[in-house]
């Protein structure tokens, strides 16, 4: 095992899985460990990092801001695709792992190492998205999987090797259910959450407060977009990352972005994941706004019938594949006009539109009316109804003149 490794980058987090593998690898490779760890959003959880893998055993530790680019280049194109996986995931894990990955191959490039290494157990979606972007960037790199390598079965046996090897490893009190947090969400997965019909306990979630105690007067704002994109809130002109982090405060106060779901991870497996996702709610319910007034109907529809395989391509871990690339294109293409600006209504859980409007817009008043207008004759209609039920007709009519069988 591990022969001929000299150097390796591990995603690095702090946590007790993680600290335990930074150890594990220098006592089974023998090689020095950089620990990588990238700020993606996870707040307080990123202090103290480098410290506590220095302490560990890191050989070198690099933790890098990649907020901004999470967002720029992660979540905004995903939004211009209103990708959501089974009609309810807006896929925070899935967009933070490539970028995580390309962070790792990056610093193994930097640091000379030859082997990069993630945290993700065998049954998961996490293992694939982090391989195939390792594959996809770097196809030279050894790729480590010690949940697929080592004995261990769980927390215990991993409790037990920390503490005969005086690693320092998280004091609190376990919680019932894991969790992943960056700034498009945070996932619950597992634990007292593996019984579908237990609702999940209201203590769990960090992001929103319940509906029923949000406030009793509603939140109004306006999001200015330009090219898919959205670029201001109420006017004031904001940096991707502290755009989507203002949204999930001011959407969250209110109750908005909580999603309970049973999904179907790549491996083959159901599983239910518990989301919070204020901002990204109501962007996705903004974007669909300013979509409907300025994009052509045939454009939308060739794009929306395309929404579930961009969703599952990113769910599954193709973000760097040449089939998203390819589909991004596209996509980036339709969103060319999509510039205006829409007004929201926050209240009580609920987001919804009261109004839109753009420079660029396809829709006219004096076009849809039911007054008079110039541009449509109304007994136009009735070739347009015959010859689009021209094919229904003729086969109920041979259908009725058919003879039955003997």
């Amino acid at each position: 095992m591990g022969k001929g490794i000299k150097k390796i980058v591990l995603a690095y987090s702090g946590g007790l899985d993680t600290s335990v593998i930074l150890h594990w690898l220098r006592e089974t490779y023998q090689c020095p460990v950089v620990a990588y760890a990238a700020d993606v959003g996870q707040g307080e959880e990123i202090e103290g990092l480098r410290e506590k893998a220095l302490r560990t055993g890191a050989e070198e530790v690099i933790v890098e801001d990649l907020k901004e680019s999470f967002v720029r280049d992660f979540v905004w194109p995903a939004m211009r695709a209103n990708a959501i996986y089974e009609s309810s995931y807006l896929l925070g894990t899935s967009l933070a792992r490539p970028l995580i990955a390309r962070g790792q191959v990056k610093a193994a490039a930097k640091t000379g190492a030859d082997a990069v290494c993630h945290g993700a157990t065998g049954k998961g979606n996490d293992q694939v998205r982090f391989e195939l972007a390792y594959m996809a960037l770097d196809p030279g790199l050894r790729i480590i999987a010690p949940w697929r390598e080592w004995t261990f079965k769980g927390r215990e046996d991993l409790m037990g090797y920390a503490k005969a090897h005086d690693i320092p490893v998280p004091v609190s009190k376990e919680k019932p259910y894991s969790s992943d947090r960056n700034l498009l969400h945070i996932s619950f997965e597992g634990g007292i959450l593996e019984d579908t019909w237990q609702e999940p306990p209201e203590d769990m979630f960090v992001l929103t407060v319940p509906p029923e105690k949000a406030p009793d007067e509603p939140t109004w704002i306006e999001i200015e977009y330009r090219a898919g994109d959205p670029v201001a809130v109420n006017g004031q002109t904001m940096a991707p990352d502290h755009l989507l982090a203002f949204l999930n405060e001011l959407a969250g106060r209110n109750g908005i972005g909580r999603v309970d779901m049973v999904e179907n991870r790549y491996v083959g497996m159901k599983s239910r994941g518990v989301y919070e996702t204020p901002g990204g709610t109501v962007l996705r319910v903004a974007h669909r706004a300013i979509e409907s007034i300025t994009m052509d109907r045939e454009v939308m529809h060739i794009r929306d019938g395309l929404i579930p395989r961009y969703a599952e391509m990113a769910y599954y871990g193709y973000w760097f594949s040449p089939e998203r690339r390819m589909l991004q294109g596209m996509v980036d293409e339709t969103q060319k006009n999509v510039c205006g600006l829409v007004r929201l209504k926050l209240y009580k859980g609920n987001c919804t539109v009261s109004g839109r409007k753009s420079e660029l817009t396809l829709y006219d008043p004096e076009f849809a009316t039911f007054e008079g207008d110039e541009v449509y004759d109304q007994k136009d209609a009735e070739g347009f109804i015959r010859l689009n039920g021209l094919r229904l007709k003729i086969a109920r009519l041979l259908e009725k003149g058919r003879k039955s069988p003997v």
